[in-house]
């Protein structure tokens, strides 16, 4: 206890570091209040007759509940994300964006400048169907078709708000500011939850709950050790004589991450697993359609999960392998004098890599699946839906991944801050803004 308070006060005496803490917090507190502010012409107290359930409660968590309150952030992050989803795939199979990819920082600020164009027209299809799907007709207040014309122009402007907020936060703050964005959100219902749990065990179940929070505990371990699992291959520099010095020689590894994917296949499978619903719809009439509606409507029925875990392996060796190329590694190792030992520059350490990215992805892919479908085994074991969304899935892995994105920059800072502390010339005027690049 001693040493995390000693920690704390080192974190807060570090005044860049102080700022950007202090920075994040306030847009975060930004960003929480903006999630509270209803649409105007809404009435609350109609907006329980919307719809629920399934895909809504799982949009609901990664905004913070301001998807069933009608918020002016009631989109949130998430068609930025799609956005951004949508030219990561487009890098890969169009060569113009591959262009814009290497062309260095010009292509990179032309890329995030068709994201935004394009986030823009992703919320103004998903805020038409938000507004038909969620809001009833008897909470709206005025003329619908102006309601509908100026709800979907403040919601494009939520979600544009929200992703200057984000950049702001990786600017000016700590951690990755879009990332944080969901995170806040995802965690800022896990109080509520956890509250609603206990009282709801009472004191005949309190046993349970105890049981609940220690395989909670043991879910975060194993989804923190999937996240931070390596496997290093060593490579060796060759030695090099320059004039009268001897350069290279030393020794390294290319670390390959068991999930390199990281939470990107979940986010696939689920987009595919809203499919089977909608043409269910189409033949809602007959036997065969009305079973796979309410099959796979059920995020807790056995069949959903089978399909849900299957998507994420395919989805993790699909994103493995337009994330992490062989090629590109091997001819990097070999430009730079590098070589596996006992591998031969060039094509066979390209097949060296690509067959342990393989052998460790099967596993990586496998384990990333079981956390994915984790949630479905903590309702069938008596958890409540509210809290059974903590004990993995896309909200586990995001909440892990970014807390330790965080945690790894502020270390960072501490490295540094005691590495100057060793200088006699005390700070050197422009070092904190090496660490934030």
């Amino acid at each position: 206890m001693k040493k995390f308070i000693t920690t704390i006060r080192n974190i807060f005496s570090i005044e860049d570091l102080r700022v950007r803490i202090l920075n994040t917090i306030g847009f975060l507190i930004v960003f929480r209040l903006g999630s509270y502010i209803v649409l105007p012409g809404v009435d609350p107290d109609q907006l329980g007759a919307g719809a629920q359930g399934g895909i809504f409660d799982l949009l609901n968590t990664f905004l913070g509940g301001s998807f069933k309150r009608a918020s002016i952030f009631a989109l949130g992050i998430m068609p930025y994300i799609s956005a951004s989803i949508v030219i990561q795939l487009l890098t890969v199979a169009v060569p113009y964006f591959q262009k814009l990819q290497k062309e260095g920082e010009s292509g990179r600020k032309k890329l995030t400048q068709i994201t935004r164009v394009l986030t823009i027209v992703i919320t103004l299809a998903q805020s038409a169907g938000y507004l038909a799907t969620t809001i009833p007709a008897e909470a709206i207040l005025y003329s619908p078709s102006f309601f509908q014309v100026t709800s979907m122009i403040i919601l494009v402007a939520g979600t544009m708000f929200c992703m200057w907020l984000g950049e702001k936060i990786t600017d000016k703050g700590i951690g990755n500011g879009i990332s944080m964005l969901i995170m806040i959100g995802i965690i800022s219902r896990l109080p509520g939850s956890l509250l609603n749990e206990m009282l709801d065990r009472g004191m005949s179940g309190a046993l349970f709950f105890v049981l609940e929070i220690v395989a909670l505990f043991f879910v975060v371990v194993g989804v923190v050790a999937l996240t931070q699992a390596t496997r290093r291959i060593p490579i060796q520099y060759a030695k090099q004589v320059i004039g009268n010095k001897l350069y290279g020689g030393k020794r390294d590894y290319i670390p390959l991450k068991i999930n390199a994917s990281g939470v990107m296949p979940i986010i696939f499978a689920q987009a595919l697993m809203f499919i089977p619903p909608l043409i269910a719809g189409i033949w809602k009439e007959s036997e065969v359609g009305a079973y796979i509606g309410s099959t796979f409507s059920n995020p807790y029925s056995w069949q959903y999960n089978l399909l849900f875990g299957i998507l994420i392996l395919l989805f993790t060796f699909f994103y493995t392998a337009i994330t992490v190329n062989p090629n590109d590694i091997a001819d990097n190792l070999k430009r730079n004098g590098g070589f596996i030992p006992g591998i031969k520059p060039g094509k066979q350490t390209s097949e060296f890599i690509d067959e342990v990215l393989t052998r460790i992805t099967l596993p990586g892919s496998i384990f990333l699946a079981i956390v994915a479908i984790l949630p479905a085994f903590a309702v069938q074991a008596g958890v409540s839906s509210n809290f059974s969304q903590f004990y993995g899935g896309t909200s586990l892995l995001i909440m892990v991944g970014v807390i330790l994105d965080t945690l790894q920059q502020i270390e960072s800072y501490l490295l540094m801050r005691h590495y100057e502390g060793m200088m006699k010339s005390g700070k050197v005027k422009g070092r904190s803004q090496t660490v934030a690049a």
